[in-house]
This record gives structure tokens, sequence and C-alpha cells, in this order.
């Protein structure tokens, strides 16, 4: 017990030197290269966050490259660019009169893809479901009921709006949106002005 004493009281006035002495370690770096000479002219527009773009400002446009977009199967390029030119109509977006510069240019696709549904409808163990198609039986008795899964495959009408900066081309804004379409000519144009209206449902952004 008196010999460890004796080592830690030589050791802690050993510590307590060694924290007291100065440290070796220095801290060193290279200088900076100097500026290039453009640098006091030369603005970096990373540098600094994009300004939020005020799309009130935009008030008319044209269609990207001057080309109007193309239909799709049961509907036209000429009932396409109708119904969308009445939709941007709606937010005050107007056609840019011949020989002006317009605010913005526009791009369009339409196409029918296929997509499968599925409902569930209630089925009971004597071969009745209640899915407004088929009933035979009363249903009673101890089987219970169980859910039946049909798959329909259906169309859809899907377009997409692109609205583009007028000088380099560069994309502004997006939308994207799909509704089931129909047989008849006037139920797939109903389809698509519908797929047009939820496309630009939050044009201009808020």
């Amino acid at each position: 017990m008196f010999a460890r004493t004796v080592c830690i009281a030589w050791i802690t006035p050993l510590l307590l030197a060694g924290c007291q002495s100065e440290n070796p370690y220095t801290a060193a770096s290279m200088p900076l290269p100097p500026a290039p000479p453009q640098a006091a002219t030369m603005l970096d527009r990373s540098a600094y966050p994009a300004a939020e773009r005020d799309f009130a400002a935009y008030r008319t446009w044209r269609w990207r490259a001057d080309r109007p977009p193309a239909g799709a199967a049961g509907i036209s390029g000429e009932a396409l660019q109708e119904a969308l030119s009445s939709a941007l109509d709606q937010r005050g977006l107007r056609p840019a009169q011949p020989g002006s510069q317009a605010d913005l240019r526009v791009d369009a696709q339409v196409r029918i893809e296929r997509r499968l549904r599925q409902e569930r409808e209630p089925f009971d163990s004597y071969g009745s479901y209640y899915g407004g198609r088929r009933y035979s039986g009363a249903g009673y008795g101890l089987g219970a009921s169980t859910p039946l899964t049909r798959t329909y495959e259906e169309e859809v009408v899907v377009v997409r709006i692109e609205l583009l900066d007028p000088t380099d081309g560069q994309p502004l804004w997006r939308g994207h949106a799909e509704t089931r379409a129909a047989d008849s000519p006037a139920e797939r144009a109903n389809a698509l002005r519908a797929a047009l209206e939820k496309a630009l449902a939050n044009y201009p952004p808020r």
C-alpha cells in the first residue's frame, strides 16, 4: 500500500508538468491562390438560390417548336389542341399573336393506356354474391361471407403537359394526369378534357 502511494505521488507531478509544457505541434496551411482576374466582374449564379418565379407574369404561349401536339387512338390532334387551348385560356394564358414573342412554349402528349382494375364483392358459401350482378339463394346457414375479387381491364386517357422557357427551352412547369376512357368519341373527348383539367389543377403553383 505504501509503495503504491509513493508511485502515485511521483507520477502526478510528472503528468502536471507534461500538461503545462508547450505544444510542439503548430497549425500550418498553404497560402490561397490568387483570384482570377475575371472574378471581380463575373457573377457565379450557382452560389445563390434561384429567385422565385412569378408565374403571373406569363400571359401568352406558343406550341413548342411551333409544332402542335399529335393525338392518340380515338383522339385527334385537333381535339387535343382545342381542349388544351381552352384549359390554358381559363388560367389566363392566351395564344401569342403572330410575329410577337410568347412568354411560354407549350408541349403536350396524350396516349391511351390499359390498366387492370380490381373490385371486391361480398360472396357467400352458397354461391350468391351481392355486387349487383347475380343473386341466388337465401344466403342462410353456416357459410360465412367472403370477398370475391374481380379484375377488369380498362383504358385510360393519359396526358402530360410541359411549359417551357421560350429563350432556352428549359422546362418551367410540368403536369400529368389520367382519366378512365370510354368507347364513344363524345365520352372520350370528355375524358380528355377531364384529364387536362386534372393536369393543370395546380397551375399556377401556389
